[in-house]
C-alpha cells in the first residue's frame, strides 16, 4: 500500500532521528519516508494492499484531502470534522493562552509519521480478516439482538383484546401498544445509527439492549394504561439500535462477496420475529397461570440474554475505533504522546454531534433519491408485515372459526416462506459474487434481480391470500396458507436485496443510511395496524387484499428501474459511492 494509506511503523531510529526531548526531526522524516514531499497516491486494486473482494479505487478520498491519508479523510467525513477544522482555521477569535506564562511551542513535524493504520490487507486486527469462528460468534450476537427486538414489536398483538377489556378502550387505542413500539423503531435508529459511527458499534448495542430490557420489565409492572403506552414506546426507541447497527457490523465483518449471506440471517430475524411472536403471545395470554404481563417479562428476559451476549462476546468492529484502541496501546507502551488515530483527531460537542451526525439520516433520506425511493418501496413491504398481524387472525378466526392461539398458527407458513426466500437470496448472492469476479469490483445494482422476482410474487401472494381466505370453509385452509407462504417468501426477496443495496451504495455511511431507511420503514409499520382491522372488516377481506395487491403490482417496476438507472443516479449523489471506490482499510 502507498505511504499515504499504510503509515510507517513507529520506529524512530529507522524513520527519523529522535531528538533529546523525544520529538522527531522533520527533515529526517521527510528524507526517509517521503511523507512531507509526496502527494497522496491513487489506488489501482489489490496490488496496493486493498482486499481483492473490495476492489474499488480510493481515489475519491485521496482527492478529498490532498494532505491527509485515506483513513484520516474517511474519519473526517464520518465525524463531520472537515467543516469544524476549516472553521477553526478561519476563526478570528484570539487563541487561548498556553497557561503558566509558557509561549506557544514550535510547530511539530508531519503528523503522517505518528498516525496509526492497519498493517496492510492481511492485518489480523482488521475485522474482515477475523476467523470464521470469531465472525460466527459476532453474528450470533447480532442475530440474537435483532431477533429480540423484532419479536418484541409483535408480542403485544395478542394483548390488544385484553387491554380493551381491562381498560375499557377501543381497538384502535389498544393497538397503539404495538404501533407506539414500532414508532420507537422509526425514531430510535436516527440517533443510534450515527452515534455508532462516532463511538463504535459495541457501546451503542450494549446501551440499547440494556435499556430495552429495563423498559420491557417496566411494561410488565405497569399499573395503568398510560404507563404501558409510554414504556412500550421507549422500549422500541431504545431497543432500535440493532435495526441500523447490526447490518453495519456485518458490513464491517464481511466482504462484499459474502456480506449478503450474513445479512440474510438478520433479515429473516427481522421478519420472522414478528411472525412467530403472535403465536407465542396468544398462548401465553390464554394461560391462566401467566397472563398478558408475561409477554413483557419474556421480552425482558430475552433482552437480558442479548445484553450479556453483546457485553461478553461481541467485539468492536468499527475500523476507526479499532485504530483508536491501537493508538492508545502504542501511546501507553512507547510513551510517545504524538501517536494518534484519525478518529480521535476532533472531539465533538453535543451540539456538533446533533448538527453534523444525528441529522445525517434525515438529510440523506431527503436528499438522496436512491435512498428515499428504495426505502419507500421497502416501507410499503414492511408495512404489509404488520398489516397481516391483523389480517391472518381475521381470516382463520373469523372465516374458519378457529380458536384463539390456533388461528395464529398460519403465521408459521409465512415464516417458512421467509426462510425459503432467504435461501433463494443466497442463490442470487452466488450470482452476485460471480459477476463481481468478472467485473473486478462489486456492482450494487446486481443485488436487485432477487428484488425483481420478489416484487412479482408479492403481488401474487396478496391476491392469493385474500381471495382464498375470504370464503372460509368453502376453501381448504391449506390454500390461504400457501398464499401466506408466498407472501413470506416475497417479503424477504424484496427486503433483503434492498438492505444489501443500501449498504453497497452508502458503504461509508451505512449506519446512517440504514437509520434513514428504518425511519421511513418503521413509520409505515406503525401506521398500518391502526387501520388494518377497519379496512379488512369494512371492505371485506378479498377486496382489501385486491387493493393492496394492486398497489404491489403498480410498484413492480421499481427494482427494474433502479437496476437500469441506479448507477447514473449514484454518480450524481453526494453520499453514495461510485463504482471505483474502496475503503482505505
Amino acid at each position: 500500500m502507498s505511504d499515504t494509506t499504510e503509515k510507517p511503523s513507529i520506529d524512530l531510529e529507522r524513520k527519523g532521528e529522535q531528538t533529546s526531548n523525544g520529538s522527531v526531526d522533520a527533515s529526517s522524516v521527510s528524507r526517509n519516508s517521503g511523507v512531507l514531499e509526496e502527494a497522496p497516491q491513487t489506488f489501482t486494486g489489490a496490488g496496493d494492499g486493498v482486499p481483492e473482494e473490495d476492489l474499488r479505487s480510493f481515489n475519491e478520498l485521496a482527492r478529498l484531502e490532498s494532505t491527509t491519508s485515506g483513513a484520516e479523510a474517511l474519519s473526517r467525513r464520518l465525524t463531520g470534522a472537515d467543516e469544524l477544522l476549516r472553521r477553526a482555521e478561519t476563526s478570528d477569535e484570539p487563541l487561548p493562552k498556553m497557561g503558566m506564562g509558557k509561549p506557544y511551542p514550535e510547530p511539530l513535524p508531519s503528523r503522517e509519521s505518528y498516525q496509526v493504520n492497519f498493517d496492510g490487507p492481511d492485518d489480523p486486527a482488521n475485522p474482515v480478516n477475523w476467523s470464521l469462528k470469531k465472525k460466527s460468534l459476532m453474528t450470533y450476537c447480532l442475530v440474537i439482538s435483532a431477533l429480540c427486538v423484532a419479536i418484541g414489536s409483535a408480542f403485544f398483538s395478542a394483548v390488544t383484546p385484553v387491554l380493551q377489556e381491562k381498560f375499557h378502550i377501543g381497538r384502535t387505542t389498544a393497538t397503539l401498544s404495538t404501533s407506539l413500539y414500532v414508532f420507537g423503531f422509526a425514531s430510535g435508529p436516527i440517533v443510534w445509527g450515527p452515534l455508532s459511527e462516532l463511538y463504535g458499534r459495541k457501546a451503542i448495542l450494549l446501551a440499547s439492549m440494556f435499556g430495552y430490557s429495563c423498559f420491557c420489565f417496566a411494561t410488565a409492572t405497569s399499573k395503568d394504561l398510560q404507563s404501558i403506552m409510554i414504556t412500550r414506546f421507549f422500549t422500541g426507541f431504545i431497543g432500535a439500535a440493532p435495526l441500523a447497527v447490526c447490518p453495519a457490523v456485518m458490513a464491517d465483518l464481511y466482504s462484499a462477496a459474502s456480506r449478503g449471506v450474513a445479512i440474510s440471517f438478520f433479515a429473516i430475524c427481522l421478519f420472522g420475529g414478528p411472525l412467530l411472536a403472535p403465536i407465542f403471545s396468544a398462548f401465553i395470554v390464554k394461560n391462566q397461570h401467566m397472563g398478558w404481563r408475561w409477554c413483557a417479562y419474556i421480552m425482558g428476559i430475552m433482552g437480558c440474554v442479548a445484553t450479556v451476549s453483546v457485553a461478553f462476546v461481541l467485539e468492536e468492529t468499527h475500523r476507526p475505533l479499532i485504530l483508536v484502541r491501537k493508538a492508545e496501546i502504542l501511546r501507553r507502551r512507547t510513551k510517545n504522546w504524538g501517536i494518534y488515530a484519525p478518529h480521535e483527531e476532533v472531539s465533538l460537542s453535543l451540539k456538533e454531534i446533533a448538527e453534523k451526525n444525528i441529522t445525517r439520516p434525515i438529510k440523506m433520506l431527503g436528499l438522496e433519491p436512491i435512498l428515499f425511493l428504495v426505502s419507500l418501496y421497502n416501507a410499503f413491504v414492511y408495512g404489509m408485515l404488520y398489516l397481516f398481524l391483523t389480517a391472518i387472525p381475521l381470516i382463520f378466526l373469523g372465516e374458519y372459526h378457529w380458536i384463539a392461539g390456533v388461528s395464529e398458527l398460519p403465521y408459521i407458513a409465512m415464516f417458512l416462506g421467509t426462510i425459503a426466500g432467504g435461501l433463494i437470496c443466497v442463490f442470487f448472492e452466488k450470482r452476485f459474487g460471480r459477476i463481481m469476479q468478472e467485473k473486478g469490483r462489486p456492482i450494487p445494482e446486481e443485488r436487485l434481480p432477487a428484488m425483481m422476482v420478489g416484487s412479482v410474487f408479492f403481488a401474487i401472494g396478496m391476491f392469493w391470500l385474500g381471495w382464498s381466505g375470504a370464503f372460509g370453509d368453502k376453501v381448504h385452509w391449506i390454500v390461504p396458507c400457501i398464499g401466506a407462504f408466498i407472501i413470506g417468501m416475497a417479503l424477504i426477496l424484496t427486503f433483503l436485496p434492498c438492505l444489501n443495496y443500501i449498504v453497497d451504495c452508502y458503504l461509508l455511511y451505512a449506519a446512517s443510511a440504514l437509520a434513514g431507511n428504518t425511519f421511513l420503514r418503521s413509520s409505515f409499520g406503525a401506521v398500518f395496524p391502526l387501520f388494518a382491522y377497519q379496512m379488512f372488516v369494512n371492505m371485506k377481506i378479498q377486496y382489501a387484499s385486491t387493493l393492496l395487491g394492486s398497489l404491489a403490482a403498480i410498484a413492480i417496476p421499481v427494482p427494474f428501474l433502479f437496476y437500469k438507472y441506479g448507477a447514473k443516479i449514484r454518480a450524481r449523489s453526494k453520499y453514495a459511492i461510485d463504482d471505483n471506490f474502496v475503503l482505505p482499510f
